[in-house]
C-alpha cells in the first residue's frame, strides 16, 4: 500500500482494519466494493415468486478452502437439523473444481446433491428457495452472496460470511454463526413467505446503496484525478512510500550491477 499512490478496497470491514494503520496516510485507500448495475424494476418483476422456488442451494468454487469447509460443515452439523424438520427439501451444491472428498458426500438417502459444476449461476440461484453459505473464514466479498440478491434469494450465512457486506442495512436473510440457529433460521425462512420477500426487499435497498456503479464510478474517477492534478504532493506526503520506492530501486541497481558482474565472469 505505502509503495503505490491509491489502493482500493472492496470491504468495509476491512477498511475499518486498515485505516488505524495508516492513520496519517488515508489518502492513500479508497472504499471501492464491486461496482454493480441497480436492480431495476422490470428485473426485479421477472424474480420467481416464492411459489415457484424449490429447495435449498450453495454455490462456489472448489478450489477455495473456505467453500469446500463450508459445504463439509453443512453436510456434517447443520444438513441433518434441516431435513429434520424438511424431511423432502434437498440440498443441492454446486462449483467447479469440487475435490473428491466434497464429491464423497453426496447422499440422495439425506437429500444432499453434489451438482458440480452449473451451466448457469443464475439459474440454479433463482430456481432455489434459499441459499445456505455457511463460512467459517474468509475475507473481502462474497460473490455468491451477491448473486443471491441480485436474483431475488434470500440467504443464511454467518458472520463471516456477511462481513463487510451491508453495513448497517438489514440483511438479505439471516446471519448464523452455529449449526441450531442456522437450521432454524433456514427452516423458517423457507417456510415463510412474508418473511421471505422482506428479505428480497432488504437486497434491493443493499445493492442499490452500497454497490451502485453510477455513484461508485464518480467516487473513483474523482480520486483518481484529483491524485493525479496533485501527484508530487501526494507523493510528498507518503514519506514511507518515497523511501520504499528508493529503497526498490537500490535492490534493482545492485542486482543488475551483480549480474553484470556475473556475465563478465
Amino acid at each position: 500500500i505505502y509503495r503505490s499512490d491509491l489502493s482500493l478496497i472492496i470491504s468495509s470491514y476491512e477498511m475499518e482494519l486498515l485505516e488505524p494503520t495508516i492513520t496519517e496516510h488515508k489518502s492513500l485507500l479508497l472504499y471501492l466494493p464491486f461496482m454493480l448495475d441497480a436492480l431495476e424494476e422490470s428485473a426485479i418483476k421477472k424474480w420467481k415468486p416464492f411459489e415457484e422456488r424449490k429447495d435449498f442451494v450453495f454455490i462456489g468454487f472448489g478450489g477455495h478452502a473456505p467453500n469446500v469447509d463450508a459445504i463439509s460443515y453443512l453436510k456434517k452439523d447443520i444438513w441433518p437439523l434441516i431435513r429434520q424438520q424438511l424431511s423432502d427439501v434437498k440440498a443441492n451444491i454446486y462449483g467447479g473444481n469440487l475435490p473428491e472428498k466434497v464429491h464423497q458426500m453426496n447422499d440422495p438417502k439425506e437429500g444432499f446433491f453434489i451438482k458440480g459444476w452449473a451451466e448457469e449461476a443464475k439459474q440454479v440461484i433463482e430456481s432455489s428457495g434459499v441459499m445456505l453459505a455457511p463460512l467459517r473464514f474468509g475475507a473481502g466479498l462474497k460473490g455468491k452472496l451477491l448473486d443471491a440478491m441480485r436474483y431475488g434469494t434470500p440467504s443464511i450465512t454467518t458472520s463471516i460470511g456477511a462481513e463487510g457486506m451491508h453495513k448497517n442495512l438489514a440483511w438479505n436473510g439471516k446471519i448464523c454463526d452455529d449449526p441450531k440457529s442456522f437450521a432454524e433460521a433456514a427452516v423458517k425462512l423457507y417456510q415463510d413467505k412474508i418473511e421471505w420477500k422482506q428479505c428480497q426487499q432488504n437486497a434491493i435497498e443493499i445493492i442499490d446503496t452500497i454497490y451502485d456503479k453510477k455513484t461508485l464510478d464518480k467516487v473513483l474517477r474523482s480520486k483518481i484525478e484529483s491524485i493525479q492534478e496533485n501527484l508530487a504532493a501526494h507523493r510528498t506526503n507518503n514519506f514511507i512510500g518515497a523511501m520504499l520506492r528508493h529503497q526498490t530501486l537500490s535492490s534493482t541497481k545492485y542486482m543488475a550491477k551483480w549480474i553484470e558482474e556475473k556475465n563478465r565472469g
